[in-house]
């Protein structure tokens, strides 16, 4: 009887120290936003696109956002370069990479459209400060 408290009890002990580990893992997996910066290795491997790792840095102050619109299933990657208004970096790396410009699409975004038919490149100017934003949105409807 001793031996299988024993046995248990290890269980139960790994099984809990898995649990610790694995749960922000657990937590950003089923999150419906994040805002995040480079420095936040986890959540910057976890959430952010290749397309926006390799991004020019237009600005030495940027940071990450992350939104999972659950109504028509669209995740929604975007980082926002301050103090900043020129795109041409971005534009140059955009058409490198084998993407072709839309022209406008919602609103005052400049739509970039790539080989992946549920991926969306939009970039454009904020309208509360000055700098730029990208955003890569998957439509998974």
């Amino acid at each position: 009887m001793r031996k299988s408290i024993k046995v248990l009890s290890a269980v139960v002990v790994v099984i809990a120290v898995l649990f610790t580990f694995a749960w922000p893992w657990i937590e950003m997996e089923f999150a419906g936003s994040a805002h995040y910066t480079e420095q936040d290795l986890r959540e910057y491997n976890f959430y952010t696109p290749d397309i926006l790792k390799k991004m020019p840095r237009i600005s030495p102050r940027y940071d990450f956002d992350f939104a999972n619109i659950t109504g028509p299933a669209t995740h929604v990657y975007a980082v926002k370069f301050y103090d900043t208004e020129d795109t041409r970096q971005i534009d140059a790396y955009l058409t490198s990479e084998g993407y072709q410009r839309q022209g406008n699409c919602n609103i005052d975004n400049i739509c970039w459209h790539g080989k992946d038919p549920d991926e969306t490149v939009m970039v454009s100017l904020m309208k509360s400060e000055i700098g730029v934003i990208v955003q890569v949105v998957y439509d998974f409807t």
